[in-house]
């Protein structure tokens, strides 16, 4: 309807765009160059230049250039953004919507490497059994939106619906099955949500099982799907292989964890899902820690902001990522820098960041933050002997702990407790890190400790043993070592 309003020099990319948009292989970019074309008229008319439009929508005066000129993509929630401010009735959203469904042909249903599962098939074919689960009420919850609706509020089906709406999508032929319909998006979201709230409580092993038997059924449905399909599909993908990574990584199965991660960011990427390219991102940073590997660890923090670019939370989570890598090098700047920044963006999340992200709250975001910050803090006192940077780590972690909140997890509280004595330690005062362990030490044998619980043990019990060698030998039994 508004295609007459476009100038000349517009009406002419218009023409180059339509006439290259019926090139064998060229669809999906030149559509993008379309939507680029349809844009620059639009921002043109509202009389915006690109660094005031970029501030509007969070991105960089270069990125709008590139959108511009075909170079990059956007997202539909960008595209709708761009519609509002630029007043575009919609025109940019529907042009947004026409190239997506040009680019995805390029799911080719006979890429094997593209929808390979992230574990060999013999070693899940059956999953075993899990314990019971609570369902939510209504998505997002636990951090997982809606594959269909994104952050609108969905309602998930009934816990006996839901279970007979995963049984019969992960038993019925791809080849003859109908499309994703709401109800059963729903299901299955929620009851990954409901997999991961119980992966706190343990029963790891068995939960990831269970996803990964799950993730086989998307795949093989996103292997035939229309067009239309497959980015909902690619998002459940991603999810999924994205938990079942998480879990595995908790359970101290790091290279079991990567092989799900890099699958994840593969599907993530295909679906153009930034909070769950950003959490994988942010796992296997911690996973390469964890293997005592800050470069590594630093190179995929580096890309978080990448793949959410103009995001607070996004920044925050990047920034917090160098902070702990860096701190393992001893770089005590760099360090003090990315938690100073990191601080700066989490003072302005809003609700734009709330809905990219609906894992993430203003309170939550600084609970993270903090947490990382005692936690990195900490490993430069240890690194360089400096205990006025454990006092510091220690007020972070203070801060930290306030945040969790009475009825946290025991896990999460045991992690807060072990990084606040590990701090205890580094300035000087083991016998108040002993004294804050009491309880701990008395515990008796119970569930496997998580991954990040054992590598927080296994570092305050190095540093302890030099001061109180017997209690140090009782944080390895807690361990496992």
């Amino acid at each position: 309807m508004h295609r007459n309003l476009v100038g000349s020099d517009d009406r002419a990319t218009h023409r180059s765009d339509d006439r290259a948009t019926h090139r064998p292989g060229g669809q999906g970019t030149d559509a993008w160059r379309e939507f680029g074309a349809l844009l620059r008229h639009w921002r043109r008319r509202a009389g915006l230049t690109q660094a005031q439009l970029g501030a509007g929508i969070g991105y960089d005066h270069t990125a709008v250039s590139k959108i511009e000129h075909g170079a990059r993509r956007v997202t539909p929630r960008i595209a709708r953004r761009i519609d509002e401010l630029l007043g575009a009735e919609g025109e940019l959203s529907e042009a947004c919507l026409r190239a997506e469904t040009a680019a995805l042909p390029a799911l080719d249903p006979f890429a094997p490497g593209l929808l390979r599962p992230p574990l060999p098939s013999h070693l899940s074919l059956v999953p075993a059994p899990a314990p019971a689960l609570l369902p939510p009420r209504r998505l997002p919850d636990y951090g997982l939106l809606c594959p269909l609706h994104d952050a609108q509020g969905c309602d998930v089906p009934e816990e006996r619906e839901l279970a007979a709406l995963h049984l019969e999508f992960c038993n019925a032929d791809p080849a003859a099955a109908p499309p994703l319909d709401a109800a059963t998006a729903h299901a299955l979201a929620g009851l990954l949500a409901a997999y991961l709230r119980a992966g706190e409580h343990g029963h790891r092993p068995a939960l990831a099982v269970a996803i990964e038997h799950t993730l086989r059924a998307v795949l093989a449905r996103l292997a035939l799907a229309p067009a239309a399909q497959r980015r909902p599909l690619a998002r459940l993908a991603a999810e999924h292989a994205h938990a079942a990574g998480a879990l595995r990584m908790q359970d101290g199965k790091g290279a079991t964890a990567m092989a799900c991660f890099d699958r994840a960011l593969t599907w993530a990427r295909l679906a153009e899902d930034e909070a769950t390219q950003v959490g994988t991102l942010s796992d296997l940073s911690t996973l390469a820690r964890l293997d005592d590997d800050p470069g590594v660890a630093l190179g995929y923090a580096c890309e978080i902001e990448r793949a959410a670019p103009g995001r607070h939370w996004a920044s925050a989570m990047g920034g917090i990522g160098r902070a702990r890598a860096l701190a393992l090098t001893g770089d005590v700047r760099g360090t003090v820098r990315e938690i100073d920044r990191a601080r700066a963006h989490v003072e302005h999340i809003g609700a734009r960041d709330e809905a990219d992200a609906p894992w993430l709250t203003i309170a939550s975001m600084r609970l993270r933050v903090e947490s990382a910050a005692a936690a990195a803090l900490r490993d430069l006192a240890a690194e360089v002997d400096d205990p006025r940077l454990a006092r510091r780590a220690l007020a972070a972690a203070g801060t930290a702990l306030e945040l969790l909140g009475p009825a946290q997890l025991p896990a999460s509280r045991l992690l807060f407790n072990v990084r606040i004595a590990d701090c205890l330690v580094c300035a000087h005062d083991p016998q108040a890190a002993v004294d804050l362990l009491g309880p701990t030490l008395e515990a008796g044998p119970g569930d496997p400790l998580p991954a990040l619980v054992g590598y927080e043990l296994r570092g305050l019990r190095a540093r302890l043993a030099v001061h109180r060698p017997q209690v140090a030998r009782r944080l390895g039994e807690l361990a496992g070592l």
